[in-house]
């Protein structure tokens, strides 16, 4: 009789162990990430392991992004925080200090290939670059310099966006530093899981990779003199020194900065001399400078580009590889016609 006691209560811990062992997985790590492309990166490496919370959704500016209280809980709740850095989230500070979190908050800029602020820096030597800057250098080009000498008038009394251009995430190379910090991020915060989140994440490098080959053959297509386009705020610098484009901006760095008139009429001037091929609205901005720049030059806009975040699930740019392709095609089918 003491044996079959013994036996039943053997099987009933056998039974219970299958439920501890559910309940253990289920304990996913708590990821935040500050808006919508990081997200999605982070999907990509961390898989069914994680669950994330995503402060700045689709179509979201994180540039003057208010958080809310909810968003204050999931921060002090977080295993990991992932932000871009490079003073691209503005409430972050206010928002970890109010959540008095413990968690570690990851910067996935660094060790990236990060760029000047070129609205802060390049606006007093406009006038000796332009003559250097025929031809497309466009890393040095006085084109960009002298847009950048525009906004300066558009950006008296907004805040120090930083040294630093915080739109890293526009040249693919960059995006696959994210990925690696991630990865290391997730391993810190997840030991067991760490195989898991490294696997995931050569796979998705490698995909990055053919994307970033992708664009660089889509653009190259492009004619030379064909490539300088227009975009509502300085968004792109990155994807310009990555493959081989100009985009002039009439707003900096920041969305909060607001085009003046003479910012504007300077565009329209620059835009007639440099014989722009196009001109695009962004998701995450208002159009309606565009369309008056659009309007006073003849340019024809040629749709809607992805910024600073993803499209909603039914869009076209909904992960970040389909924002790239969507850019990329978008540009080119814009300026060839087709």
């Amino acid at each position: 009789m003491l044996n079959i006691m013994r036996l039943a209560s053997f099987v009933s811990v056998i039974t219970l162990i299958p439920a501890a062992v559910a309940s253990a997985s289920a304990e996913n790590l708590k990821v935040v990430a500050s808006f919508s492309i990081i997200a999605d990166l982070a999907k990509n490496v961390g898989g069914d392991r994680i669950d994330i919370t995503t402060l700045v959704g689709p179509n979201g500016d994180a540039h003057v992004y208010e958080p809310k209280p909810a968003d204050a809980a999931a921060v002090a709740d977080a295993d990991v925080v992932l932000v871009n850095g490079l003073q691209f989230e503005g409430f972050l500070q206010r928002l970890v200090d109010a959540s008095g979190t413990k968690a570690p908050v990851v910067e996935l800029t660094k060790g990236g290939d990060v760029l000047k602020n070129e609205e802060e820096e390049h606006h007093h030597d406009a006038g000796e670059e332009k003559e250097e800057g025929e031809g497309q250098d466009h890393a040095a080009s006085g084109q960009e310099h002298e847009h950048d000498h525009g906004h300066e008038h558009g950006h008296a009394g907004h805040h120090h966006h930083g040294e630093f251009d915080p739109h890293a995430w526009q040249s693919v190379g960059n995006a696959e530093t994210y990925v690696k910090n991630i990865a290391d991020a997730l391993c810190a915060a997840d030991k067991s899981g760490c195989d898991t989140y490294k696997t995931n994440a050569e796979a998705f490098q490698a995909k990055l990779q053919q994307l970033d080959a992708d664009i660089k053959a889509s653009i190259a297509s492009i004619p030379q003199d064909k490539r300088t386009i227009i975009t509502s705020h300085d968004a792109f610098n990155y994807f310009e020194h990555a493959y081989g484009l100009t985009f002039l901006a009439p707003e900096g760095v920041s969305t909060e900065s607001e085009a003046s008139a003479a910012d504007v009429a300077a565009l329209i001037k620059q835009v007639r001399e440099d014989k722009a091929s196009a001109i695009f609205v962004e998701n995450i901005t208002n159009p309606r400078l565009v369309e008056q720049i659009a309007s006073e030059t003849g340019i024809k806009v040629g749709g809607t580009l992805y910024s600073d975040a993803l499209s909603d699930a039914s869009g076209p740019a909904s992960t970040y590889i389909d924002m790239m392709k969507h850019n990329a095609e978008t540009i080119k089918a814009a300026i060839s016609g087709s």
